[in-house]
């Protein structure tokens, strides 16, 4: 199916640009002028992806992200900044956002592309309904040795819980990625998952994504003083935002 992006930039010839380019690569297209406009398209469309710029009239692209994070249909939708100004306080308000990467003009056409497939490349998946035991009761959690049930197409599969090595969000839905290799598209919000997954093996670090301990192969620091953390097989690093990062320095790794 055709992924849907949706792009906020009030420069009318880079705006313009971006869709000519998205749409010669294969991408379905929404665009939006300024940041009220964007919200508005967002919640109706409810895109595979936004794409905005920061420094807009009005409503910034701040404002925007804020925006949307506060309404459960639009707060995991994949976020990508496009700005002209760099500074490591403004970089840092977008992580604490849940911004999902920066792209600072002027940029190459293959930097975005890149960036856009790097968050598709996570949610490709097998998509499937989520059929399976919950704990008991809302204050138990799974174990590590757990195993729940998934049915795929009619197909029930039995997976463990820790043989998943990150959970991303999709909109209304969960995307499980295995060590198989395999993944799987579940109707599970990632905050649910958090309430119910094992704290010692999991750790939430941006707020559409959550990842297994036991994967991490490297913890580094960017330029930007933010962490950037590399998982097991999996080509593409993982940014913990500033309100996760706390949290994983509890936890030792």
């Amino acid at each position: 199916m055709k992924k849907t992006i949706l792009v906020i930039e009030d420069e009318k010839l880079v705006r313009e640009n971006i869709l000519t380019l998205l749409t010669e690569e294969g991408y379905g297209v929404l665009s939006a002028k300024n940041g009220e406009e964007g919200i508005d398209i967002a919640r109706l469309e409810k895109p595979d992806l936004i794409i905005c710029d920061i420094m807009m009239p009005g409503i910034d692209g701040y404002e925007v992200l804020d925006e949307l994070s506060k309404d459960p249909a639009t707060n995991s939708i994949p976020f990508i900044y496009l700005t002209a100004k760099f500074e490591k306080e403004d970089f840092r308000k977008g992580m604490r956002l849940g911004a999902d990467d920066y792209i600072f003009k002027p940029f190459r056409a293959d930097d975005l592309l890149k960036s856009i497939e790097a968050r598709f490349n996570r949610i490709q998946v097998i998509k499937g309904e989520f059929e399976c035991t919950e704990p008991a009761s809302v204050s138990e959690k799974y174990s590590i040795d757990d195993r729940i049930f998934i049915s795929v197409s009619g197909k029930p599969i039995l997976i463990k819980i820790s043989d998943i090595v990150f959970i991303s969000a999709e909109n209304q839905y969960s995307s499980l990625k295995m060590h198989d290799d395999k993944s799987y598209l579940l109707r599970k919000s990632i905050t649910a998952w958090q309430k119910v997954l094992p704290e010692k093996l999991f750790l939430r670090i941006h707020r559409s994504t959550i990842i297994n301990l036991d994967y991490i192969v490297k913890i580094e620091k960017s330029y930007n003083s933010s962490f950037i953390v590399h998982l097991k097989d999996c080509p593409q690093p993982f940014i913990i935002s500033k309100r996760y990062s706390a949290m994983l320095r509890r936890e030792g790794v």
